[in-house]
């Protein structure tokens, strides 16, 4: 072999060696690549291949009612589970014997069943909330691709009671209005995930489960509502707007001591069971606290308080009524145009006198009795807690009008909700201190802890004003508009208010509509309780002492009744 055909050989076998060197050197480092760089990668791939993960939903925390006598709780919304029936239609072999026969036994129209399954799809849902028998019949049927499937469902066992406070769920398990709404996010919980190991099969491997993001249920939440004060409550509600045959009206009851509230009812009403039925909105909204109206004459008790509490007004004070007030181009007249002549301020709330609280601002100056108004909470949310709460409508000092001042005194030209007035109200009955309204018992917590909201009080009429003015208030129910409130063996303190609606342009107010009401607190020395009631628009009666005043009067005594309250009153 000559030396250039040895160079050669040399050459060749120095090439094979090298791509034998770059051959191995790739197979290294590509399973460095996979074994070290894309370790993680393929690890995940793996544990997706072996491991499956799962969502565990929440439970919803339910919503109860107190029994303020014993402190049991009653339910108003609770979760249940049902089947609902679906049909994978690729499965179904006959798709209109299978209509014919979930026809039959769902009470659905089988061309309507037959449109939804004749397809090629996996899933068709065709009926919720199956009950029992639906159940059972489809279970016998044994029919192909027709399957059943639990569901978690809300459930109001109540119906209509306390609908306005509670709210409803919707299909996409969210909180719609009241307590379902505002708290929603406490009701609900967090949602936890599952881990487990499968076979090569498919199949899970129990023993292998680990669990991440534990579930965190949802808190249950315990109102203030007492149920068979709330029932009371509604019923006569019901009675007195179909009686008048009014539009609508609202209810509170509180305790005025502590805020809480034992009854919020409104009518009409609805079924939070069958909320998809209701077609105008509106019903949903809770009237107690969203609806803005002006008070009229149950006003006067704050514009009183304000007179006594600045020392200025005294029970015995008086003044004459000449039957009008004029005030730059406006003229303010008593009601029916009554001239009731000399007159102590005890029978300017006995006989609701419009031109004696106008001579109460006037003695105390418009910025104090503003302030009053103001400190007495209108014009500001209450902070109960649920959505839709309005603020009610107070312009600043500066933008009134001596004329607004004066038709403040008695009710009109300023508006408030229900909720507000009441709060309002309550700081005569408990002593002169303002207290937030609760809605809210307490909160039971996942682990079984409970949690109370806070309350608070503000002093906002001296003790001895409170005092005063509640005798004053005994007066009018005992001598004045309100004698239809009157329960025998108690001293009942009240206040009547029959209100004009302004019309919708804002200019004027309607001719021939008005908003009933009455506040009343019992016993008046040391009132267990006070009663809002409001009539909107009665028909055939023109005040609010034979519309809203027997309706309180009533409510009162069967709450006085459930309470066992002595009476406390011989004369």
């Amino acid at each position: 072999m000559s030396y250039l055909e040895h160079t050669i050989q040399r050459k060749r076998i120095g090439i094979f060696f090298g791509f034998i060197f770059i051959f191995f050197a790739v197979i290294i480092f590509r399973l460095f690549d996979l074994q070290v760089m894309r370790n993680n990668i393929y690890l995940k791939m793996a544990d997706k291949q072996h491991w499956t993960t799962r969502k565990i939903p929440a439970k919803r925390g339910l919503i109860y009612t107190t029994d303020i006598k014993t402190g049991e709780k009653n339910t108003l919304a609770t979760n249940e589970t049902l089947n609902m029936v679906y049909a994978v239609p690729r499965q179904i072999k006959n798709k209109e014997e299978a209509s014919k026969k979930l026809s039959d036994i769902l009470g659905i129209d089988s061309k309507e069943i037959s449109n939804l399954i004749n397809n090629d799809k996996v899933y068709v849902p065709i009926k919720h909330k199956l009950n029992n028998e639906e159940v059972s019949k489809i279970e016998e049927s044994d029919l192909l691709g027709i399957m059943l499937s639990p569901e978690e469902w809300r459930n109001y066992p109540e119906g209509e009671l306390a609908s306005h406070v509670v709210g409803f769920i919707n299909n996409d398990g969210e909180g719609q209005y009241g307590i379902e709404s505002y708290f929603n996010d406490q009701l609900k919980g967090k949602s936890g995930e599952v881990t487990l190991e499968k076979d090569n099969s498919g199949r899970q491997i129990t023993a292998s489960l680990k669990q991440e993001n534990p579930v965190l249920n949802g808190q249950d939440i315990v109102l203030t509502i007492d149920r068979v004060i709330q029932s009371f409550a509604e019923a006569d509600l019901k009675d007195a707007v179909e009686k008048h045959k009014s539009p609508g009206g609202s209810i509170i009851v509180m305790n005025p001591d502590n805020g809480d509230i034992w009854a919020m009812a409104n009518y009409p009403t609805f079924d939070p069971n069958k909320y998809n039925e209701i077609k105008d909105y509106e019903l949903f909204k809770n009237s107690a606290i969203a609806h803005l109206y002006e008070p009229g004459s149950i006003f006067k008790i704050l514009t009183m308080a304000a007179g006594i509490d600045t020392g200025k007004i005294f029970p015995n004070t008086t003044y004459t009524d000449t039957g009008e007030v004029k005030i730059g181009g406006y003229t303010i007249r008593n009601a029916s145009n009554k001239v009731y002549g000399k007159r102590t301020m005890t029978e300017v709330l006995e006989n609701s006198i419009n031109t004696g609280t106008i001579f109460i601002k006037d003695t105390i100056g418009n910025e104090v009795f503003y302030n009053y108004i103001k400190n007495f909470g209108l014009g500001r949310k209450t902070g109960i807690g649920l959505l839709g709460e309005e603020t009610g409508v107070l312009k600043s000092f500066k933008s009134w009008k001596d004329i607004n001042f004066a038709t403040a005194t008695f009710g009109q030209g300023i508006a408030v909700t229900p909720l507000q007035f009441i709060t309002a109200a309550s700081a005569i009955a408990n002593g002169g201190e303002l207290v937030n309204p609760n809605i809210v018992s307490r909160y039971i917590l996942p682990d079984g802890s409970t949690k109370e909201p806070e309350r608070t009080k503000k002093r906002v009429i001296k003790k001895e004003t409170a005092n005063i003015l509640s005798a004053m208030m005994v007066s009018v129910v005992e001598k004045g508009h309100g004698k239809k409130a009157q329960i025998p063996g108690f001293r009942v303190a009240g206040k009547t208010g029959t209100a004009q609606i302004p019309l919708k342009d804002g200019n004027g107010y309607e001719a021939y509509k008005s908003i009933g009401s009455f506040i009343l607190f019992v016993p008046a020395e040391d009132a267990k309780f006070i009663i809002l009631v409001k009539i909107d628009e009665p028909q055939g009666v023109q005040w609010a002492e034979s519309t809203a005043a027997p309706v309180a009067g009533e409510l009162a005594k069967k709450i006085l009744n459930y309470l066992e309250i002595p009476p406390n009153n011989k004369e």
